[in-house]
């Protein structure tokens, strides 16, 4: 098999929750536990950090690997899904996975593969602790898929665990209410491993202070230790105010992310009691460098500007609230919204959240789980939300750009399918 046809083969052969949703669901640990023991469980030969929540783990993770880097450690990074490219997912210093090591691993482990049926999701994270094991990675920041107690990714011992924050998203399979799916996401929460929360909320602060009681794990509310400001320009960057680090700059656009920053400013100070030697200048650079260290796309993304063009991955109701608090700080004559929605998410509660002075462009992403522009569209004009629908995402984005004068602004958001599709678009 080529590059090409193994990743065929991991869509083909594994069920993949994030094309196909509920029926990829493999909760439990048995199948993550039996690929590592045939592997020669390669995840124990280096140190781990756990990072759980329903909005934030990715740039969290992200953040985190930056500052390692920049502070001379050699670090793997697991995150999902990916918006272009499966490579996206495992990346050493920032440097993803090379197309021949993906080819060679799934060959070498196909019949193990088909002995065991893994998912999608347990088939990479095993390429991924394996890749991360052979480069002789210091530590490795990995970031649960779903959930927290049943997720793959739970099978590891790690040095630290973070839960950036709760929301109502996958609910289907984590609970109806906020403090049912802290107590999933508090599954990560290990014997004695240190834990930091990055919010506190009224609803989950006693599930995740019990259940850290009961594995003897100290625990440390972020935003309760590091008080954070922000000063926020037109263009989504942002100057973040700390009483005893001063202004650091972070590479990252939106307001959201002071919430993010907060816990890893939590997560460097816990670094420095576990022995790692890490400075304030390795922590701002990080903060400030986090694209060009890590790769990260997707997170308030200007890809272009007259009209500025900025793409971000907010798919659930506090995903939106925070895009659309963003949009708020911005100064343009018009707003283009280029908008996309799967099934499994809260429809209603997100298109209410969204600006009634903009022009939309109802869309689908080419996955089964999209849910229809024209539905979309119908479910809009509830809220007084006025458009077009648009079979593609680049008929969209096409008719948007066609549509839009220099100082307008197009967001084009929803999933993160909307933004793996529009991405190409303006980076090719």
């Amino acid at each position: 098999m080529n590059y090409n046809e193994t990743i065929q083969y991991l869509y083909n052969r594994l069920p993949v929750f994030h094309q196909v949703g509920a029926k990829a669901y493999k909760p439990g640990l048995d199948n993550s536990i039996r690929l590592m023991e045939s592997l020669g469980n390669p995840h124990n030969s280096y140190k781990t950090i756990h990072i759980a929540g329903t909005n934030g783990k990715g740039s969290t993770s992200h953040f985190l690997s930056a500052i390692l880097q920049s502070a001379g450690y050699k670090v793997g990074l697991y995150t999902s899904p990916h918006l272009v490219d499966f490579r996206e997912r495992i990346r050493v210093n920032g440097e993803k996975i090379s197309k021949d090591y993906v080819v060679n691993f799934v060959k070498e482990n196909e019949s193990l593969f088909e002995e065991i049926k893994p998912s999608f999701f347990e088939a990479t994270m095993a390429m991924a602790f394996q890749y991360f094991s052979d480069s002789e990675v210091d530590v490795a920041i990995i970031e649960v898929g779903l959930g927290g107690r049943l997720d793959s990714t739970n099978i590891i011992n790690p040095i630290l665990s973070v839960i950036t924050n709760i929301g109502l998203d996958h609910t289907e399979f984590l609970g109806k209410s906020l403090d049912k799916i802290a107590e999933e996401k508090a599954g990560i929460i290990k014997e004695r491993v240190p834990v930091i929360i990055g919010e506190t909320q009224k609803e989950t602060k006693k599930v995740f202070h019990k259940i850290a009681k009961s594995k003897n794990a100290p625990i440390v509310f972020a935003d309760k230790v590091n008080e954070v400001s922000a000063v926020i320009f037109s263009t989504g960057e942002m100057i973040v105010k700390h009483k005893k680090l001063g202004d650091i700059q972070v590479g990252l656009g939106g307001d959201y992310q002071l919430h993010n920053v907060a816990t890893v400013i939590t997560v460097f100070e816990e670094l420095e009691k576990l022995g790692f030697h890490v400075s304030f200048e390795n922590l701002k650079k990080g903060l400030k460098d986090v694209v060009s260290m890590t790769g990260l796309q997707g997170r308030w993304q200007i890809v272009q500007e007259n009209p500025s063009v900025i793409l971000d991955t907010g798919h659930n109701k506090e995903g939106i609230q925070y895009v659309a608090e963003q949009l708020k700080h911005m100064k343009f004559n018009n707003l283009h919204v280029v908008f996309g929605m799967v099934d499994d998410k809260d429809i209603e509660g997100v298109l209410g959240l969204l600006p009634e002075n903009a022009t939309f462009y109802f869309t689908a992403a080419e996955t089964k789980r999209a849910v229809p522009p024209e539905q979309l569209k119908n479910f809009g004009e509830k809220f007084k939300l006025r458009g077009n629908s648009y079979k593609s995402v680049e008929e969209a984005v096409t008719e948007a750009l066609k549509v839009a004068g220099a100082e307008d602004v197009i967001y084009i958001g929803g999933s993160n399918f909307i933004v793996g599709e529009a991405l190409p678009l303006f980076t090719n």
